[in-house]
């Protein structure tokens, strides 16, 4: 159940051993958390648990990201990403995050595996800047076409520096 809550200046920095350990069903819903996840989200265990991943979702992450992570994912590839979350009370973290899919005996996907990680503050000041760029092309795009207009200022970024979106991240 998606929330109306409206974002702080308020930053939570992740510790350095801290990992945020979280698994879905292959629509996104949360089937499990570590304690750490409860933590930095705000939420407790059964508030999360059976609600859609982007309960945590903060606002200024483009859209364009999302859709480059669910691509790799759904064909069965990792992906790396920072991303900004949005705890329960406004507040906001920064992660360096690896989303897995998670397979059965038959090689059906049956859910995605989400570790994150404190990230390098080279790499968010870094995506900060073009976070921003992406979202401001999504709302002159309007909602039909905010996706593709966001996808084209990364892929654009990604051949002007002749980078994979993974060899970015990595190098950042």
């Amino acid at each position: 159940m998606k929330r109306h809550i409206t974002p702080t200046s308020v930053e939570r920095v992740m510790r350095e051993d801290d990992f945020i350990v979280s698994m879905t069903d292959p629509k996104g819903l949360i089937t499990y958390g570590n304690r750490i996840f409860i933590e930095f989200s705000g939420y407790t265990e059964a508030e999360l648990l059976g609600s859609q991943h982007n309960i945590i979702r903060h606002p200024d992450m483009p859209r364009g990201v999302f859709k480059l992570l669910w691509d790799k994912i759904q064909n069965r590839e990792e992906c790396f990403a920072y991303v900004k979350n949005m705890s329960k009370d406004g507040g906001f973290y920064w992660v360096f995050t690896n989303v897995t899919p998670v397979f059965d005996q038959t090689g059906n996907i049956t859910g995605y595996f989400s570790v994150r990680r404190k990230p390098k503050q080279s790499g968010v000041q870094t995506v900060s800047g073009l976070y921003a760029a992406m979202l401001e092309a999504e709302k002159k795009a309007g909602p039909a076409n905010a996706i593709a207009a966001s996808t084209k200022i990364l892929v654009d970024l990604l051949k002007e520096k002749g980078l994979s979106y993974e060899e970015l991240v990595l190098a950042i």
